[in-house]
């Protein structure tokens, strides 16, 4: 039996569907199961087997994650420090791309691979030297430890980079003409035309840091100064011993921004992931 060409297109397209619901059922399966476990009572959270709906929604699991542990300030400080992070990261992450995309400058390969090569570098491995340098600043234990320690990323730089170099260069050579420097000749045209790539790279700035766990576990000491990851593990309890489905309601709280912003940014999003692909 022989296809034509376009029912040889139409199973591959159906083929490609099924592929990515099975992708998309696999990645949200998690997602699924903690805001459901949020809504069970504790004697429902470990049913065996396990049911997917619980049978009498708890919504007071919710309000117990307020009665336990002060979320609202967590939450004040996750978004001053994630906020302050993403804006450095735009400014420095932008110019820094820029510079190695647009000006000729002796080394530029060389010192760019180096740059992209300490994406190789656990964090963990540098954490002692960088946990010195904030005590040296005097910034332990404070949020803006958080900050001043993530103002700078390869990553980010190199994500600028591949999306300025498939901009004409010739506009900036004609700014320069009418008297511009490298700085207002980003500022006033590379810079509008970034926007996708800036959008994409402050979103993963978001999620990237709204989440971390780690950093903020060895920099801050007082509970006043959490962030949202860090003072969510108040919920468990001594020994673990409190409720999971608590637990699982505060993480649903505190995923949430992270969601509403990529469901309001996801174009921009896209857009820059698949321009700075390009090349």
């Amino acid at each position: 039996m022989t296809y034509s060409t376009g029912t040889l297109a139409r199973i591959g397209r159906i083929i490609g569907i099924l592929v990515l619901v099975l992708a998309a059922m696999v990645a949200l399966g998690p997602l699924l199961w903690t805001v459901t476990t949020s809504l069970r009572t504790p004697a429902e959270a470990f049913s065996n087997p396990p049911q997917w709906i619980p049978l009498h929604p708890d919504f007071s699991n919710y309000s117990a994650v307020f009665d336990r542990i002060p979320i609202g300030r967590f939450f004040f400080n996750s978004v001053i420090v994630t906020g302050l992070i993403v804006i450095g990261q735009t400014i420095t992450c932008t110019l820094s791309g820029y510079a190695f995309a647009m000006i000729d400058f002796p080394g530029r390969s060389v010192i760019f691979g180096i740059f992209l090569a300490t994406m190789m570098v656990p964090l963990q491995t540098i954490i002692i030297p960088v946990f010195v340098i904030i005590r040296y600043l005097g910034l332990s234990d404070s949020p803006l430890s958080l900050v001043v320690s993530a103002l700078g990323s390869a990553f980010g730089t190199f994500l600028m980079r591949q999306y300025f170099m498939q901009m004409p260069k010739e506009l900036g050579e004609a700014a320069r003409i009418d008297g511009a420097g490298h700085f207002h000749t980003f500022l006033l045209i590379y810079a509008k035309m970034a926007g996708p790539a800036i959008a994409t790279l402050a979103i993963l700035n978001f999620s990237g840091f709204w989440a971390e766990f780690y950093r903020p576990l060895i920099f801050l000491q007082t509970q006043d100064n959490f962030t949202l990851p860090l003072g969510l593990v108040g919920l468990q309890g001594n020994l673990g011993t409190g409720s999971i489905s608590v637990v699982l309601a505060g993480v649903v709280l505190a995923i949430l921004p992270s969601v509403v912003l990529f469901i309001f940014a996801q174009r921009y999003f896209i857009a820059g992931i698949t321009a700075g692909a390009s090349r």
